[in-house]
């Protein structure tokens, strides 16, 4: 979509919090009546209603919604807007019960191109992870994810989150 849609859209994010709980449906519309802009079926526009429906407590009416998108080419499109479906999808995953579908999902962005992103994709994966049990991978992810933002310790913390899913390490 063009620049100016793009501007509405985040204007419209920003405005969020001031939709209280009771109010939710009034920013999902506002969303919509954007989407509406976007030819049917709009990957972008998938996605954007997806995001409403997630940050307005709604993770299993945004599900199929961030599926539908990914699935007709949200990546292709705008892959930053793709691999925050990514992220959001396995949250709401998580949120519903499939944690173990967010763990494939987020796994392979760990190697793929790296953007500011990361951080999310690390803290998201974490929480699938210990949401299954495996509260020690999930802590290594958000241990390494933290390590270079610190002041001090960079080195120390990023080794500690190796050893604990490689004691070896």
């Amino acid at each position: 979509m063009n620049e100016d849609w793009e501007k509405r859209v985040i204007a419209a994010w920003a405005t969020l919090d001031d939709y209280p709980e009771e109010r939710a449906a009034e920013f999902r519309a506002v969303i919509d009546a954007l989407v509406a802009e976007l030819p049917d079926g709009s990957p972008l526009g998938l996605f954007e209603q997806a995001s409403a429906w997630d940050s307005t407590g709604h993770s299993d009416k945004a599900v199929p919604l961030y599926r539908e998108a990914l699935a007709r080419g949200l990546s292709r499109e705008s892959g930053y807007k793709g691999r925050r479906a990514k992220i959001q999808l396995s949250s709401s995953l998580r949120n519903t019960g499939q944690a173990e579908e967010g763990v494939k999902l987020l796994t392979p962005e760990l190697d793929g191109p790296s953007d500011e992103l990361d951080d999310a994709v690390r803290a998201t994966l974490a929480l699938c992870l210990s949401s299954l049990g495996r509260d020690r991978e999930g802590l290594s992810l958000v241990l390494g994810a933290l390590a270079p933002h610190l002041p001090r310790y960079q080195r120390s913390m990023a080794r500690y989150a190796r050893a604990l899913v490689d004691p070896e390490d």
